[in-house]
């Protein structure tokens, strides 16, 4: 298992323990819980003159998810990894909706009024809600673990791909290019391009070689906009064939792959914009920060046989990776799910009006997204059902646990585990 977190009674961070020094702890009464997620002991008493050992953060922001990991920088082993799923996506979606609905009962309204300039400006260093979401969930999470661990320094993933290292070899040296690192950037940026399936006859699973669509013996360029991934089947047959030439009989696919070299790659866009944002963002905490590619990160992941997850890559970031202990590490599953809607009402998909919403945000001690454990002793319901509730002001609530969807449960039998903070979670 992963170590446990643990705090003095003045909530000074001390050294994770072992799961089973921690239930000694709680057995002896030494200690009490006091965090669920991330599961955080407290301690009875003062510990002031207590050795701690710096941890090192390592954070892999993706645009889907992030991992999270804390290594001890001089043994390598990981003592704790989370993978955040960001909800930037279903950001987006909710401010398109609205933006139609506005737009739409403009046009129905038909009003006329003066032009409104310069209400549109944006302050410098601006980044969209989805963006940014983003930024202050690794955010929230790096203040969180400051508050439970001992953190020394920091690891961030700064960029997925090297564009500029891709296209021009030797911008920044031909020793970074042409030494142990030689191929890795550009072979992930293919791989996630491509969908890791061959261009040419959409095999997966299998051996993929970097491929020119314009050749080289034609004079075809190694700009990463001229490469692509193939089988050795279709590279064999392909030869030095141009890709005209190749699928001449198939423009489909011929117009399909042209296309696709054309694309960018959305989520590598959207964590390239965020980049140098989130390492501002973690150099105002004051900690050393450093920074690593994916290429760097893979390499390293390789080379000690790792299996690709969003942690172990965090685990991997950066040149002060060393060999990395694993034993039972599982990582806590975090999804944001936001805090919660401020609309007075609710809306039909034409956007008018056609339900209240209750301004009141807690009743009789709960509120919306909490974790409870509802015991349930008498009744058709009798059963301990453990999830997220939806309150309402009747004092009959809805659980959503793993087992389904349960209604119609009284206040009077639920506990708190956790108080809603704007995550999910999976331990």
């Amino acid at each position: 298992m992963s170590k446990v977190l643990i705090v003095d009674s003045e909530k000074r961070p001390l050294d994770p323990i072992h799961p089973a020094q921690a239930r000694q702890l709680l057995w002896q009464r030494k200690a009490a819980v006091f965090r669920r997620f991330p599961f955080t002991l407290i301690l009875k008493e003062s510990h002031p003159d207590s050795p701690v050992q710096g941890l090192r953060l390592k954070i892999d922001p993706g645009a889907k998810y992030t991992g999270i990991a804390l290594v001890k920088d001089i043994t390598g082993e990981v003592v704790f990894a989370a993978e955040i799923k960001h909800r930037g996506l279903a950001i987006r979606e909710a401010l398109t909706s609205r933006r139609q609905l506005r737009r739409s009962r403009r046009n129905r309204k038909t009003r006329c009024r003066q032009p409104r300039f310069l209400n549109r400006t944006r302050p410098k260093g601006w980044l969209p809600p989805s963006l940014q979401s983003r930024i202050e969930n690794i955010k929230t999470w790096v203040e969180r673990l400051r508050k439970f661990t001992p953190i020394a320094a920091i690891s961030q993933e700064l960029v997925r791909f090297d564009m500029q290292l891709m296209r021009n070899p030797e911008i920044q040296g031909k020793e970074y290019q042409q030494g142990t690192l030689t191929g890795y950037e550009t072979r992930e940026y293919l791989l996630e391009k491509w969908n890791r399936a061959c261009a040419y006859c959409g095999v997966k699973d299998v051996p993929m070689q970097i491929e020119h669509i314009h050749p080289r013996a034609k004079g075809g360029s190694n700009s990463i906009t001229n490469l692509t991934l193939s089988c050795e089947k279709c590279n064999r047959k392909k030869g030095t064939k141009d890709l005209k030439e190749f699928l001449q009989k198939d423009p489909a696919k011929q117009e399909r792959i042209l296309g696709q070299t054309k694309k960018p790659l959305a989520d590598a866009a959207s964590v390239n914009t965020t980049r140098f944002a989130l390492l501002e963002t973690l150099k105002a905490t004051g900690l050393p920060v450093e920074t690593g590619s994916g290429g760097l990160t893979k390499f390293n992941r390789s080379q000690q046989g790792l299996t690709k997850t969003h942690w172990l890559d965090a685990a991997c970031v950066g040149l002060s990776t060393r060999e990395l202990t694993i034993k039972g590490v599982k990582p806590l599953l975090i999804s944001a799910m936001g805090h919660g809607s401020r609309q007075s009402c609710r809306t039909d998909r034409f956007g008018f009006p056609n339900r209240h919403v209750s301004r009141t945000k807690f009743h009789f001690g709960f509120q919306t997204g909490d974790i409870v454990q509802a015991i349930v002793t008498s009744g058709k319901k009798v059963g301990i059902y453990k999830g997220r509730i939806a309150t309402r002001a009747s004092g009959s609530f809805n659980i959503s646990t793993a087992n389904g969807l349960i209604q119609g449960i009284s206040h009077r039998y639920c506990k708190h585990i956790h108080k809603q903070d704007g995550y999910g979670y999976v331990a």
